[in-house]
């Protein structure tokens, strides 16, 4: 920094510096010679000569004087090195030259000329001039003299203006902090600094009005707050936060660039313990801009909810014009009772005596199979009864012998139909769902807890240390509120707190509309219309709200060690809807929901395992790619014979993996499995829809696996979840063509909620990719992709991501909905089955 020379001590102030020699008890030997700032001083010391220098100089009333003081030394003996100690009023500085910085593994490297900033004098109330003194001694216990230069300069811009530019350079040996007072009409301020080149790697820490400053590599973390930086930093302060309204901004260049995730250099002389004055500056420009004011927290707030408000108002407006449909219809005689949300119209009376276990509508193909009378349940309660019964589970109609036998000769057919599948207990069915809602309530309720008691700690860790590396936000757009130090990314997850109970409002009436008309006996409650289970959405609506509750959780200090607390409630909602998805049309061989969450834990599992082991370790992608595919082509086998393919034979088992080891002909049965179905009918597969669905997947699945092997991403996560998106959008895809080719409708509410759904998620994953931070990488570099907000000056790209997955995921689970609402009119023996 430059400096001016103040002007020359006058004879009182030269009075003062010999009575203060004096009064130290000083000699006419040790002295102490009045220097001028700005002046070069050269001298030599010894154990027997010292030098002493005495500075003085006016303060103005109500100015803050800063010093600096800049020394060499030519010698490069560490044993005995040139002692600079510097009094003031209130403290003492002092440091040695060659100055010795430790770096990673005790490599050490020595700098040979220093500057450092003297703590500045606090301004003094009074109205006239005050007289300030600094005493510098130089000393060495050398035996020899060393020679030194000494130059001591004031320094014309240490106050730091508001929106105003500061360029300025430091190095390891060499650090700088300046001043900054808040204006009065200003209670918070951002502080960016930014760099064009990326290395030496440095700290910006910001300390309270406090001497000593702690400027050097080895102390900047002892106080205040503080942040790695290569090419970008921004640190936001709060006025309440100082007492006395101002505070320093201390910049310090580290000796090594392990800590922002550059190399530690090669040692210098061949002494891998010693290098020598490193060329390690760097030129950096701090810009102090005011933060947002309060009344943009408020609109910010207010904006949150209304924009998710209006999804509620939405649907009242759209259940109110289905209410005034019904009761137009109803008045002119031509409705029978909703059954579910879609509207149920007879071409013939149906007696309410009809009971609930009479046909199922097969049809005539099924007789041919077997060559008998396929058989149901016997004595079904009235179609209204949903009274819980302890003898009454599923598992009793599974183990049925003549169920058994039915299953085989069912699901083995070429065309399947609803009526097929949806021949268990209504009531037993339901209840199996349901199971899936308080499950999951169970699994949120343990999962959540220690979380929040986690990020909890995180935050206070931060708080406490003034650590900002630990949290991976983005500092150009990190809005504090209270202890939370970036408020808008947790406030933006409030779209899926919101959404997801809006939905569980939806189900709920959806629910109720199909009990009310299951207790009217007046429709065809089992053959007519997609089975109504709705415990799977109840599910998926707890999931929604869930994955708002644990990304707000992990916003609150993102990083390495939490990063699944964003994901997990992810992979549940994809594996529920593709569940949904097969359950619309397979209700009585969907998936147990323990078996289901079973599932989901593995692939948690998998997916920590993935971001502990994934980075490097060749082993875990082999092993995970095989553990990929084999997955694919089970599950692609159970879905392709509808849960009926066993290749072992034994008494009393039943399943894929029922494998008993003194059966030597299971091999067999296995090679003439693949021969019958793979070779022989190679042309033309028995089922062929299913075929092309599963050979589709498991291609995508597969060419997965190889980029998996291949490239090795690093953010296994979020390779785990394109995974199961694109297998749910997959599977969607292949329901809505088969849909269409089985001539049937999509209703206006479903085609709108699939326009929307695409709409909103091609605008969310321009967003998603918009990346702001990383934790991936070190907290210097995922600082690099910081960016301003974007969105009423308080939300981010990543926030507005939040905002349209959050809709995204509600209007999907309207398509999982609404879908099949045109089917409610139509026979269960006419619904296919795909």
């Amino acid at each position: 920094m430059a400096g001016r020379a103040a002007p020359a001590p006058g004879a009182l102030l030269c009075a003062l510096l010999w009575a203060a020699a004096a009064a130290a008890g000083g000699g006419p030997g040790d002295s102490p010679a009045p220097g001028a700032f700005g002046r070069v001083y050269r001298g030599a010391v010894n154990i027997s000569a010292e030098r002493v220098y005495a500075f003085a100089y006016r303060s103005e009333p109500g100015q803050v004087d800063a010093v600096r003081v800049y020394v060499n030394s030519s010698s490069e003996n560490l044993r005995y090195p040139v002692l600079f100690v510097v009094r003031q009023q209130k403290g003492v500085l002092s440091w040695q030259v060659p100055l010795i910085f430790r770096g990673l593994y005790q490599r050490t490297y020595n700098y040979q000329e220093v500057s450092r900033t003297l703590c500045p004098s606090e301004p003094t109330p009074e109205t006239r001039p005050s007289n300030q003194i600094i005493f510098v001694d130089v000393a060495s216990m050398a035996p020899f003299n060393i020679a030194y230069e000494l130059l001591v300069t004031r320094l014309e811009n240490f106050q730091l203006e508001t929106n105003k530019a500061f360029n300025f350079t430091a190095s390891p040996s060499q650090p700088q902090y300046f001043l900054y007072k808040f204006p009065q009409d200003v209670d918070s301020v951002i502080i960016n600094v930014v760099s064009d080149a990326a290395y030496p790697c440095s700290v910006v820490s910001v300390q309270d009005i406090v001497c000593p400053v702690y400027d050097l590599d080895h102390n900047v973390e002892f106080n205040g707050v503080y942040q790695s930086m290569t090419k970008q930093a921004a640190i936001t302060v709060q006025r309440k936060d100082f007492p006395g309204e101002q505070f320093f901004v201390v910049f310090v260049i580290k000796p090594e660039d392990y800590a922002c995730g550059g190399s530690v250099p090669s040692s210098i002389h061949g002494n891998v313990n010693r290098t020598w004055n490193l060329q390690r500056t760097k030129n950096l420009q701090v810009t102090i801009v005011p933060s947002i004011k309060k009344s943009v927290y408020v609109q910010a707030m207010f904006f949150s909810f209304l924009s998710f408000l209006s999804f509620y108002l939405g649907s009242v407006v759209v259940a109110f014009v289905h209410y005034i449909r019904v009761q137009r219809k109803a008045s002119a005689g031509r409705l029978s009772p909703e059954h579910g949300s879609g509207i149920m119209t007879s071409s013939r009376p149906i007696s309410a005596s009809t009971p609930e276990g009479s046909s199922y509508g097969a049809i005539d193909e099924s007789s041919s199979s077997g060559g008998r009378q396929l058989s149901s349940p016997e004595r079904r309660p009235p179609a209204g009864s949903d009274t819980d019964s302890s003898v009454e589970e599923e598992s009793d109609f599974d183990t049925m012998p003549e169920i058994e036998s039915d299953k085989n000769i069912i699901r083995t057919k070429v065309f399947l139909y609803l009526s097929d599948l949806s021949r268990k207990d209504r009531r037993i069915v339901s209840k199996k769902y349901k199971i899936y809602f308080w499950n999951i309530i169970t699994i949120a309720v343990f999962y959540a807890l220690p979380v929040i008691q986690l990020v909890i700690t995180y935050q206070t860790v931060v708080n406490v240390t003034g650590n900002q590396d630990i949290c991976y936000y983005n500092f150009l757009c990190a809005h504090p509120l209270g202890v939370l130090s970036a408020f808008n990314n947790i406030l933006s997850n409030v779209g899926h707190m919101m959404l997801g109970f809006l939905f569980l409002l939806i189900v709920l009436r959806r629910d109720i509309l199909h009990r009310r008309a299951m207790e009217m006996k007046d429709i065809y409650t089992l053959d007519y219309g997609i089975p109504k289970h709705f415990g799977l959405f109840y599910a998926m609506g707890i999931a929604l709200m869930m994955e708002g509750v644990l990304s707000a959780c992990y916003h609150v200090c993102p990083n390495y060690s939490n990063f699944q607390f964003d994901t997990s409630f992810m992979y549940m909602i994809a594996g529920l809807c593709m569940l949904k998805l097969y359950q619309t049309r397979h209700p009585d061989i969907n998936a147990s929901a323990y078996s289901a969450y079973a599932s989901f834990a593995v692939v948690i599992s998998l997916a920590v395992l993935g971001v502990v082991f994934g980075k490097n370790d060749m082993w875990f992608w082999v092993i995970f790619s095989m553990i990929h595919v084999l997955g694919s082509l089970a599950l692609s086998t159970q879905i392709y014979y509808m849960g009926r393919f066993k290749i072992a034979h034994c008494a009393g088992c039943s399943g894929f993996l029922s494998f008993p080891l003194t059966d030597l002909g299971i091999f067999r049965r296995a090679v003439m499995v693949l021969y019958t179905d793979c070779i022989q009918q190679c042309s033309r597969p028995m089922y062929m829809d299913r075929m092309v669905l599963l050979i589709v997947g498991n291609l995508v699945n597969w060419s997965f696996a190889i980029f998996g092997l291949v490239y090795r991403p690093r953010d296994f996560a979020s390779y785990i979840l394109g995974i199961f998106i694109c297998n749910l959008l997959l599977y969607l895809a292949f329901y809505i063509i088969m849909k269409l080719r089985s001539s049937e409708k999509l209703l206006p509410i479903p085609m709108f909620c699939i326009v929307a759904t695409a709409v909103v998620w091609a605008a969310a994953l321009y967003f998603f990719f918009q990346t702001l931070s990383s934790w991936e990488e070190t907290p210097a570099e995922s600082r690099e992709k910081n960016r301003p907000c974007i969105l009423l000056g308080f939300f981010d790209d990543h926030d507005v991501w939040h905002f349209l997955s959050a809709a995204a995921l509600f209007f999907s689970f309207l398509v999982l909905l609404t879908l099949d609402d045109d089917l409610d009119t139509v026979r269960r023996d006419k619904i296919p089955v795909f």
